[in-house]
């Protein structure tokens, strides 16, 4: 097999194009049931975490988005040892099936209104589920690419693996816009928002229908053939040498820094746009869905460039061009979207003041008189600045407001040009809003689109599938999964809308930093090794 698996190693062009195609329309379909949960974020904190406060409601739903990413390192031990004990087909048909269903149950759980606090559980309980299946597909799918993949192609191949993850984002947007216009608002708030979750079954029916035609990989073929696959892959993955180091080098200067830069356009973006700077939610999602469309293809050449310059170099690159491009790309859209909410921030700053300004986004009720200021605030997505005073004040524009009741303070925000409304930016804004999340997704790509051949190439074939799906899904999972939480809990307390970029910032200088000391150039280890 050339310098992949050995020397019976057979060019097929059908073969590699099914595995391909099984692979990757498996991880769109898996990742699409994955992502629809936090695309409707704001809807599910309505139906399974009814408070007064929208933003303690999306906190509430963000949180149960965290759970399953916390989950996801179990499930990587779970189906690692699986996929390194009986094989990498079967694994990952396990845990696309898992997926299915547990998607399928979140569309099906009746609301809080309806059965109480069950609700709510059964939500938190299914994210598990979906936590433990994401954990074992990833590393499946991206390990049975790179195994079938010839010599000088593994970066090109496995990018379809990397696409097929944004891929999903993009899926659940088409799905989440399309159902919204046939059935309308009024059925889509009633019960519609449920037709994308309960769609993962048929997802689930044509992603098993194609990996059935898939066989075993050759490297574990080999490795079974020959009785040398590992006996206890998890325990071995901690022990064998030099191995905690790749994992850790994977974890953070992998795994984490690229998760964060991708979900900082997704998500991040999407709730930055919506609730923010006020655009109405369609054409939000249709400016983050659509340069996610763009942009997908940026992995495929990433990857296929790493193939010829090596995986580090795009990954290093990209990482040094989001640290100084993100945070003046994103007040170029808060600037581009909400012209009118932009200047009024500038020419009639929001102070609150107060003896005890205490604000705890998570809270129903503030405790303090100045906390119950900047709830108000929060809600209306104002940014606003706190400062030390002898009681509870507010000053817009410099001028300070007498009546401080809700009608009072929202009076004084329109005397003072503030529009709480939803805005649609115009064609000409709406296209540079389209550039600036391109160049985004295009950073995404240089970082994401060689990991899936690096990771593969970085790890020995008997332990690869646990060595490579632990910290692959510690690292996404903690510091990625967690970050629309952090982010928005930032955003929240501080009331500055551009403060939740400090986590991500934070952790790509540390995954830029991980890189440039220890990760070696893999992009000549043959794969038997």
């Amino acid at each position: 097999m050339s310098d992949t698996v050995g020397s019976d190693y057979v060019m097929d062009a059908r073969r590699d194009r099914l595995v391909i195609t099984a692979s990757a329309l498996g991880t769109v379909f898996e990742w699409y049931d994955f992502y629809i949960y936090g695309v409707l974020a704001p809807i599910i904190g309505r139906t399974f975490f009814p408070t007064d406060n929208p933003t303690v409601e999306l906190l509430y739903t963000l949180t149960g988005f965290a759970i399953g990413f916390a989950f996801r390192p179990i499930g990587a031990m779970l189906f690692g040892y699986l996929g390194d004990r009986l094989g990498r087909k079967y694994t990952f048909l396990a845990t696309i099936i898992l997926m299915g269903a547990a998607t399928a149950g979140v569309g099906l759980t009746p609301s809080a209104a309806s059965i109480g606090v069950a609700a709510p559980i059964i939500l938190i309980l299914l994210r598990i589920a979906q936590g433990l299946a994401l954990g074992g597909e990833y590393g499946g799918a991206a390990i049975y690419v790179a195994e079938h993949a010839p010599a000088g192609k593994r970066g090109f191949y496995t990018s379809f693996i990397q696409a097929g993850v944004i891929g999903g984002f993009i899926l659940s947007l088409i799905v989440v816009v399309g159902t919204q216009w046939i059935v309308g608002k009024a059925v889509w708030d009633a019960w519609g928002w449920r037709i994308p979750f309960i769609l993962s079954l048929l997802l689930l029916a044509i992603s098993l229908w194609m990996r059935l035609m898939l066989r075993e990989s050759p490297v574990f073929t080999a490795m079974k053939a020959a009785g040398t696959q590992a006996q206890n892959p998890l325990k071995e993955a901690f022990t064998a040498p030099g191995n905690k180091k790749r994992m850790f080098v994977a974890m953070i200067g992998i795994a984490a820094g690229f998760t964060v830069i991708a979900y900082t356009v997704m998500f991040q973006a999407l709730y930055f746009l919506q609730s923010s700077l006020h655009v109405a939610p369609g054409i939000a999602q249709l400016l983050v869905g659509g340069s996610a469309l763009a942009g997908i293809f940026s992995f495929i050449f990433f990857g296929w460039l790493s193939d010829r310059v090596g995986r580090r170099k795009p990954i290093i690159i990209g990482y040094a061009l989001v640290l100084l491009l993100a945070l003046p790309l994103y007040q170029f859209m808060g600037k581009t979207a909400n012209p009118a909410l932009q200047d009024a921030s500038i020419r009639a700053p929001v102070v609150v003041s107060g003896l005890d300004c205490r604000f705890d986004p998570f809270a129903k009720v503030q405790p303090t008189a100045c906390g119950k200021l900047l709830d108000h605030f929060s809600k209306r997505g104002i940014p606003y600045e706190k400062r030390e005073g002898a009681a509870p004040a507010v000053a817009i524009g410099g001028v300070a407001v007498r009546d401080l009741s809700a009608d009072g303070l929202d009076a004084a925000l329109t005397t003072q040009g503030y529009d709480f409304g939803a805005v649609t930016p115009d064609w000409r804004s709406a296209m540079l809003l389209f550039g600036a999340l391109l160049v985004l997704w295009t950073l995404s790509g240089a970082t994401y689109g060689p990991v899936a051949a690096l990771l593969s190439e970085y790890f020995p074939a008997r332990i690869r599938y646990s060595s490579l799906s632990i910290p692959y899904h510690i690292g996404t999972g903690y510091f990625g999964g967690f970050l629309p939480l952090v982010s928005q809990y930032i955003v929240a307390r501080t009331g500055n809308p551009y403060a939740g970029l400090w986590y991500t910032l934070a952790v790509v200088a540390l995954a830029l930093l991980t890189c440039l000391i220890a990760l070696p150039e893999t992009r000549d280890r043959p794969l038997d090794a």
